[in-house]
């Protein structure tokens, strides 16, 4: 694809994880633009690293994309897992609110067992999120590198702040979507140059024999 074509893809990608995060908590589809939008960025990515000859532009992204979805199985299971493992061995009825309630409160112990549960499911989310990061931080790199558009860069750098910092991390992160996105459709196209115009030729003029 031309480079026209990938910064198209690569913005409208952008704008629809931008898009994603703003509707998270008013339409059930926002994981789907989501995960479209990711889509056509990897592509606008793999476009840019054939282009720029640079495997490193597509590679990263890719493998961070691979790291978060790892990342968030990862943490549904050991959360489910640590959570049927701690229920299970507890001797309550639990068509009964009452007795449930009243166990709690008693067992104390129980309770923080399942705070820790849920934290240690937090841990493995949150490194992921950061390894995951750092790779979308080397594909903007090189890309910003080698187009010479630094908002990419930019991006990347704040994506990484957004990851290591909990809780409005979020936050950081869709403002460097934002950046990623205004990095797409900044990329200049290159000119093919301007060749100059052959020199013209006059056509040589028999000479007249001289006069006798």
């Amino acid at each position: 694809m031309s480079v026209e074509s990938n910064k198209v893809l690569g913005g409208v990608g952008a704008l629809l994880m931008v898009i994603s995060l703003l509707g998270m908590f008013g339409t059930p589809y926002t994981l789907f633009l989501l995960v479209v939008g990711i889509i056509l960025v990897l592509i606008a990515l793999k476009g840019f690293a054939d282009h720029y000859q640079d495997g490193g532009i597509f590679n990263n992204a890719l493998y961070g994309f691979i790291t978060v979805i790892v990342g968030m199985v990862a943490t549904a299971a050991i959360f489910m897992m640590l959570i049927l493992q701690a229920l299970s061995g507890l001797p309550i009825d639990w068509t009964n609110p009452m007795e449930i309630q009243q166990y709690f409160i008693s067992h104390m112990d129980v309770v923080w067992q399942f705070a820790g549960a849920a934290v240690g499911a937090l841990v493995v989310f949150y490194f992921s999120l950061v390894v995951s990061a750092v790779l979308f931080r080397k594909s903007l790199d090189a890309l910003s590198t080698r187009s010479g558009e630094k908002m990419f860069g930019a991006a990347g750098l704040v994506w990484l702040i957004g990851a290591a910092i909990p809780l409005i991390g979020i936050i950081i992160i869709w403002i460097s979507w934002i950046l990623m996105a205004v990095g797409f459709f900044s990329i200049k196209t290159a000119q093919a140059p301007v060749q100059p115009p052959a020199p013209t030729v006059q056509p040589l003029q028999p000479s007249q024999p001289p006069p006798p």
